[in-house]
């Protein structure tokens, strides 16, 4: 009652009084500027929470769109999840806004970070290692005698705390907090799990943050009946929500790689180990299962990347490939009843047990299943195979299992409208939504941003491409000393142009691939006139403010590759309903991508660059408009005598 009392007080000032001039914001935030857009956005999202509607949000960068759907969801009264993209920006939500808010707004707010559980310690474990010879050398002794040190201390037992610990430590993968091996509410650490305290923070909370990959995977527990992640909501708020027809594709397929298999064993091992288990027929019987994956994942043909599966190609691979098959669906089977049959038996051999059995299940869908609704394919990965069924719409089981089962959701980002027009994002999501709103921009992009379109390069399919656009880009960097994003749609295509222009410019150049995207962007942000070569992970979720990134340039349109498995499925299913897949899903994907791109190069109001895509198609066809209408309004020009003034008057 008093929470219901407080957010009722809260209410009684208007929205205008907290984002307008001179507002609530105005007082305490430092900085704080007045944004047209911020207020607007509000007023939709604190209609949306009172009148239990869904809507979609078109909010470009310097909106302010954090704020502006915080706290219309803290002044509702009720339970709301934020999802975002990534765990930064979640992370970003909890330790930056959510504060500000507690201090200035909402003193009583529970607020709850939620993460997948292989982000946790497990306790446990960390107990049952202490004095045990099980690890590989120095370094991980060293490591895990910190880790041991920190758990003593640690509230939250979350591994972004360990600052020493490199991202692909393996030692983290016999430590962490997964399913796998958690034996619940019967383990001796369960009241001190820091996976309970994590769900009674969230059980006590107001708002809850959440990324996508934990959202959808909460979503399709619920969708099988298997229970939940998160506590019961009613309202749900999608930051970035451009990334979530993909993220929740994932989470409702199906998936079986080499590496779990390979997990399975090293993990089977590892447990023997701890719990001081000795069972010579089930270490045979791992030692098998190494052989047998090894023989049915090497049966797979064709370099890395994606390859299609479906039902005629899977039948042709049973019929070569039979025995590798059977093998390996009956060592997988002999593992699981090696488990079961143990005595005496701790939970974590029976967790151990359903995970083989749960291997198997996935084997024989992802080969034998005829269900229609999926996409199957493979792919080839580093050292990895990855058998993979992924829904070729999800439309259907989005409106059913999350927008008619929960009666608020937004959906907010920066490129979400296509020719502003949200036709594509409620097609590929089934949302219906009440409201649907393209804010205006916050920036003078006529000012700030100047877009360039070479005349008289060839056709991106012509074999002379390359080197014409690796000359043009030459030109663009001399002009922009440096200072550059090159954003390529494919690795191969990255690879020749960096090839191409590295010995055509005297900057530093880097590329993606030659180290972790962490590190390549810390480089690129500390390094002077550098320029970064890269692909589609460069594409969003970057922030390079300032002169440090003062071009952007994007070889071609960014199309999906129409041979990936998932795309001509998807475009299959929409020809054969007789609609036109070229204009209803690659063009609308590609002006999406192109806009996230865009995105990189001005990021506050005082940025100013120059952005230019060498792909004439954009200037020669007819869809091309779609295009340029979908990108702001930038000042345009061919002629790159233009582009030379602009950074030089940037320059001063």
């Amino acid at each position: 009652m008093a929470k219901k009392a407080a957010a009722a007080k809260s209410r009684e000032i208007a929205v205008e009084g907290i984002f307008g001039p001179g507002g609530l914001l105005a007082q305490r935030h430092p900085g704080y500027e007045f944004r047209p857009s911020q207020l607007a956005m509000a007023k939709i999202a604190e209609e949306a929470f009172q009148k239990h509607q869904h809507v979609v949000i078109e909010a470009g960068t310097g909106t302010g769109k954090t704020l502006a759907y915080l706290i219309p969801a803290i002044r509702s009264g009720r339970r709301v999840v934020v999802s975002t993209a990534t765990k930064s920006l979640q992370e970003q939500l909890f330790q930056k806004d959510i504060p500000f808010l507690e201090k200035h707004f909402a003193p009583r707010l529970k607020a709850a970070l939620m993460k997948g559980r292989s982000n946790f310690l497990c306790r446990q474990k960390v107990h049952q290692m202490n004095g045990q010879l099980i690890f590989k050398g120095i370094e991980e002794i060293d490591w895990f005698a910190q880790i041991r040190d920190w758990e003593k201390l640690t509230a939250t037992g979350d591994r972004s705390e360990l600052t020493f610990l490199p991202d692909d430590a393996e030692l983290w993968n016999r430590i962490d907090a997964r399913s796998d091996l958690c034996t619940g509410q019967k383990c001796t650490e369960f009241q001190h799990c820091f996976i309970t305290a994590m769900h009674q923070r969230a059980h006590e909370a107001d708002l809850i943050i959440v990324n996508h990959h934990l959202f959808f995977a909460d979503l399709a527990i619920r969708k099988d009946d298997f229970g939940s992640i998160l506590p019961e909501y009613s309202a749900v708020v999608f930051d970035e929500a451009h990334e979530i027809e993909d993220v929740a594709s994932d989470y409702f397929g199906r998936q079986l790689s080499s590496y779990r298999v390979e997990e399975l064993g090293r993990d089977t091992e590892h447990m023997l180990r701890l719990l001081e288990i000795d069972s010579a027929p089930l270490r045979r019987e791992i030692v098998r299962l190494r052989e047998r994956a090894r023989s049915f994942f090497d049966c797979f043909p064709g370099p890395e990347g994606r390859h299609r599966f479906d039902r005629a190609e899977r039948n042709v691979f049973l019929e070569q490939n039979r025995e590798p098959y059977d093998g390996l669906v009956s060592i997988l089977q002999r593992v699981e009843s090696e488990l079961a049959a143990l005595r005496p038996k701790p939970e974590e051999v029976t967790a151990m047990a359903r995970r083989a059995a749960e291997l198997r299940r996935e084997l024989v869908f992802l080969i034998e299943s005829e269900e229609k609704s999926y996409v199957y394919w493979y792919e080839r990965r580093g050292r990895g195979l990855f058998l993979v069924a992924t829904p070729i719409d999800v439309s259907q089981i989005l409106r059913e299992q999350l927008f008619d089962r929960f009666d608020t959701v937004i959906l907010t980002s920066a490129t979400l409208a296509v020719g502003g027009r949200f036709d594509y994002l409620k097609q590929r999501l089934g949302v219906l939504p009440s409201q649907e709103n393209v804010l205006p921009q916050e920036f003078n992009y006529p000012s700030q941003a100047l877009l360039y379109l070479p005349s008289g390069l060839p056709d991106v399919r012509h074999p002379s491409f390359a080197a014409c656009a690796a000359e043009e880009i030459a030109r663009l960097l001399e002009i922009s000393e440096g200072r550059a994003f090159v954003l390529s749609t494919s690795t191969a295509q990255m690879k020749e142009l960096f090839e191409r222009v590295r010995d055509r410019v005297h900057f530093p150049l880097l590329r993606q691939g030659t180290a972790p995207r962490s590190v390549l962007l810390e480089r690129f942000r500390q390094t002077p006139h550098a320029v970064l070569f890269a692909t589609a992970s460069f594409w969003q979720g970057v922030d390079v403010p300032g002169a440090q990134l003062s071009c952007v340039i994007i070889d071609r349109l960014p199309f999906a590759v129409p041979s990936d498995p998932i795309v001509a499925a998807r475009m299959r299913a929409l020809e054969e309903d007789g609609r036109n897949a070229f204009a209803e899903y690659q063009i609308p994907e590609a002006v999406l991508a192109l806009k996230q791109g865009f995105g990189r190069l001005i990021r506050s109001k005082t940025d100013r660059g120059v952005l230019s895509i060498l792909d004439s198609r954009i200037q020669r066809m007819q869809y091309g408009k779609i295009f340029l209408e979908s990108l702001p309004e930038y000042a345009t020009t061919r002629d790159i005598r233009e582009v030379a003034r602009f950074m030089e008057h940037q320059a001063r």
